[in-house]
């Protein structure tokens, strides 16, 4: 079992909570400024970040520049300031600079190398990959190739390539306990530098990590920590909870417990249970104020294309018996709030991400104030949904850039249809059937940001997840199943993803993105 299952929290799932307008190429990108920032010693006086592919294309619309340089100054996902990162990085006297570099096929498509240089001089060079969902990777520190996710605590180490270097750095962690998972050093000459990047697994304390800098040899020492990581969890087994939906199925029925109560008792597992609950519930409290407020009081988005289209829909009441009824005309408005609220930078809930998040609070918050379901009930959904976004997330993609939309609203969708089916008194095999037939009934859907904006077609893409969950958790109810299951489902989704062009792939360089319409609107775009 991948140890990212193992060690992946249900707040990664549905979280984190954030400013819009993207995940990926804002919370992502924010979180990867970050670590680089953190092997910093100093204070930062001047940073450079060169975008590489989607990053490239499409940072503006998407608050990447601005996420990245919140980042470097230590804001977290979910700080308001991020929209005035630049300003703030003027006042605070830091000298920022942007490359664009283009493609690259080798590259991740949300890639961005960030060199930071301090009151000393002396530079640190990190590559960063957004992997979507806010999650990310550090590939290459110094010109050293690493894999740094969070599932292991990494200890990146600056020495001098000299005999006997690498036993004392061995040596110094065994005295401490700490068990290595991994080592792997890189020299860039006989006798010059060298850098060892150590995994563990389990955080060392600050008298190892002052034992190592005392060492003759070392130059730097720093822990690296992924936000949003859960190295120092102590990781779930296979044999205890799941690793995919047919083991998710086998433990609720061991157990005898609906899929969000398995998520549930997995998450407590992983933070304790009253930790659990309590970010489950402030999730649910930033859903129900995303999902309101911007209806409520309708805001344009940065980019001008996107403002009030939910109330619109909100105060449909005449049409809405006939079409949509009652309770999915407001699921689809609370959807299409959220995107309001997170494409002027608004605080949402990404689920799974943030060009997504509206399916699964439209849906769960309509259908559970329609039924009269109490907090706990929803929550309870909530980690429902989370199970399944934990499964596509792992085994598939949640990321447009590396799988199109049907990576994101698909996935979405595939959550609050099985969310949906818990909430009417459904079986796991329903709602994981409900969550396979939404999956299959959006196989394909091409991401195509107009203007590189998370705002058209995303807004209506969300109001369609929605309708789409409904439709799967209904036929599921009714008896109608998948003839592919929902494992296989998820293959099938990240096969058709990988397939698709790069140009239909959150580049904002095909689709309804490069319709003359759409490019006229783009001239006059604000982001």
């Amino acid at each position: 079992m991948p140890q990212s299952f193992a060690t992946t929290s249900a707040f990664e799932i549905l979280g984190p909570i954030m400013v819009g307008p993207s995940s990926s190429h804002t919370a992502g990108a924010l979180r990867c400024a970050q670590v680089a920032a953190s092997l910093v010693e100093g204070t930062i006086r001047r940073v450079t970040f060169t975008l590489w592919n989607s990053f490239a294309h499409t940072h503006s619309g998407h608050g990447t520049d601005r996420a990245l340089v919140a980042g470097v100054m230590g804001l977290a996902t979910d700080d308001e300031r991020i929209k005035d990162a630049f300003d703030l990085a003027r006042d605070r006297g830091l000298d920022v600079h942007f490359t664009i570099a283009g493609d690259d096929v080798s590259l991740h498509p949300n890639t961005v190398d960030i060199e930071l240089e301090d009151s000393r001089g002396r530079i640190t060079s990190v590559r960063g990959e957004s992997l979507g969902g806010g999650k990310v990777r550090i590939s290459r520190i110094n010109g050293v190739a690493v894999s740094v996710t969070g599932t292991y605590d990494t200890l990146f180490v600056a020495h001098r390539d000299a005999p006997g270097a690498l036993a004392a750095l061995t040596a110094t962690l065994s005295a401490e306990q700490v068990n290595i998972a991994f080592c792997r050093t890189y020299r860039t000459e006989p006798g010059g530098a060298a850098y060892t990047v150590f995994e563990m697994d389990e955080p060392p304390g600050a008298g190892t990590l002052d034992a190592i800098r005392n060492l003759e040899l070392v130059e730097t020492a720093t822990l690296i920590e992924i936000p949003g990581g859960a190295s120092s969890a102590p990781g779930i087994t296979c044999e205890e909870l799941f690793d995919d939906g047919e083991e998710l199925l086998r433990v609720c029925r061991d157990l005898r417990m609906n899929i969000g109560a398995v998520m549930a008792v997995r998450e407590a597992t992983l933070i304790g249970e009253e930790r659990a609950v309590a970010s489950m519930r402030r999730v649910l409290a930033v859903m129900q104020d995303e999902t309101t407020a911007p209806i409520a009081s309708p805001q344009r988005s940065l980019g001008g294309l996107i403002g009030g289209e939910a109330r619109l829909v909100a105060q449909g009441n005449r049409i809405a018996p006939t079409l949509m009824g009652t309770v999915q005309t407001d699921a689809v408005a609370r959807a299409m709030a959220v995107l309001e609220r997170s494409a002027s930078m608004g605080v949402i809930v990404a689920a799974p991400t943030a060009g997504s998040a509206g399916v699964v609070p439209g849906c769960v918050l309509a259908v559970g104030h329609a039924i009269g379901a109490d907090d706990e009930t929803m929550m309870d959904a909530l980690f429902c949904a989370a199970a399944i976004g934990l499964n596509l997330t792992t085994s598939a993609s949640v990321s447009g850039a590396e799988g199109g939309c049907q990576a994101e609203v698909g996935s979405a969708s595939a959550m609050a249809a099985a969310a949906l089916v818990q909430l009417l008194g459904g079986t796991p095999e329903q709602a994981l059937n409900a969550s396979s037939l939404a999956l299959g009934n959006l196989l394909g859907l091409v991401c195509d940001p107009v203007g590189g904006l998370v705002e058209v077609p995303c807004q209506n893409r969300n109001a369609i997840g929605v309708a789409n969950a409904f439709s799967a958790a209904q036929l599921s109810l009714a008896g109608v199943n998948s003839l592919v299951p929902f494992d296989e489902m998820a293959h099938v989704m990240l096969e058709v993803g990988h397939a698709l062009p790069v140009s239909l792939r959150e580049t904002a360089r095909g689709g309804i993105a490069q319709a003359p319409s759409a490019c006229a609107a783009c001239g006059s775009c604000r982001g």
